[in-house]
């Protein structure tokens, strides 16, 4: 059975074996904030394994399949990221304004990247902001990125690829000088672009043009790997998503057979370019691609799939304390940090599956569910 707000926002006390680093330690929780040192009349949280919120780094807040959704619905699906330990979420690309959600100290941290900015035709219907033309230029790109800033926590999203119909196969959106130029302008503002990007060539023009991080990436070729080693883009694979492939391929199978055999190829070769990634010391963190086809509250299910890849420890790292120092978020179990943790029953680096059934949910220093 589980119960929300059960403890409220009293004090706590932790006294169990802290992740990463395995040792057993006492902790203490007052008015939001870790404390090392004891607090009075704290209630007692003995035992279990902690380890920082989990993240998830792909996590569509306020989207479904059919493009934005209600404050009501948002909301559920934050509420599902936070019943499984998720509480940071990177949300690159959503339509839905869900600006809202930072003056609720119980629902998960968002840092949001706007809308994808995408071309009419050229992505999934209601999802972007289209740029029209049929010649984009780099001052059309850069237009759309500005359009974005006031709706992004630091992150800009491109749809790198998508199918062209008068290609029959995925191809990039852009020009190269235009993305060239548009990475440059967003990197001028302090941002960092990302893109969605399922084949060989977009990955090789965005990588090469300075992105800071690839979504999906089951194109990325021997030489994209080492150019995303030598610059630590980042990757985020959305293991559990790319098992759509197959019905991705057969929608457009009558129509563009090419691509559906390119769709087919890319979710054959993926394991093997992710590990070469792995092995090249490409940073590879973890997201659900939650919204749109896939439900919230999935990270566990995507940790089991990047251990795969990364092994037991790496995939929890990718989905917890890395994840988290890379989206420049400070060491959750640190002196005076916000206090978001969460508490299994078991060691989640030896049973995976530990990952589905939290004991404990702390977010902001307040218990918000326990089991």
């Amino acid at each position: 059975m589980t119960r929300s707000h059960t403890l409220g926002s009293q004090r706590l006390h932790l006294d169990g074996i802290v992740l990463p680093d395995g040792e057993r330690r006492e902790l203490w929780i007052a008015d939001g904030l870790l404390r090392t040192e004891p607090v009075r009349d704290a209630v007692d949280l003995t035992g279990g394994w902690i380890m920082p919120g989990l993240v998830d780094a792909h996590c569509h807040v306020g989207l479904d399949a059919h493009g934005p959704v209600s404050d009501e619905v948002a909301e559920q699906h934050a509420l599902a990221d936070r019943a499984a330990g998720a509480l940071l979420l990177r949300s690159p690309g959503s339509p839905t304004d869900t600006r809202w959600m930072d003056d609720r100290p119980d629902l998960p941290r968002l840092i949001r990247a706007g809308h994808h900015i995408a071309r009419p035709k050229r992505y999934i219907r209601n999802y972007g902001d289209e740029v029209e033309g049929d010649e984009i230029t780099a001052e059309d790109l850069i237009a759309a990125i500005d359009l974005q800033v006031p709706r992004s926590d630091g992150w800009i999203k491109l749809v790198g690829d998508w199918i062209d119909r008068e290609v029959g196969d995925l191809a990039p959106l852009w020009p190269t000088d235009a993305v060239r130029a548009a990475i440059d302008h967003a990197h001028g503002l302090g941002l960092k672009v990302t893109a969605h990007v399922f084949g060989e060539q977009a990955a090789a023009e965005l990588v090469a043009a300075g992105i800071d991080g690839i979504e999906h990436g089951t194109g990325i070729t021997d030489e994209v790997i080492t150019m995303m080693a030598e610059r630590q883009v980042a990757l985020v694979p959305t293991l559990i998503q790319l098992e759509n492939f197959e019905s991705f391929a057969a929608a457009g199978e009558a129509k563009f057979p090419g691509y559906a055999r390119h769709m087919r190829s890319l979710y054959r070769t993926r394991i093997d370019r992710f590990t070469r990634a792995y092995e090249a010391g490409v940073p590879i963190y973890a997201g659900t691609d939650a919204g749109g086809y896939q439900p919230h509250g999935r990270i566990a299910d995507e940790v089991v799939q990047l251990a795969a890849i990364l092994g037991n420890e790496n995939a929890l790292a990718a989905a917890s304390w890395r994840a988290r120092s890379w989206l420049g978020r400070p060491d959750a179990l640190a002196e005076g940090s916000p206090a978001d943790l969460v508490v299994y029953d078991e060691d989640p680096r030896t049973d995976l599956s530990t990952l589905s059934r939290p004991r404990w949910v702390v977010l902001g220093g307040t218990v918000v569910q326990e089991t």
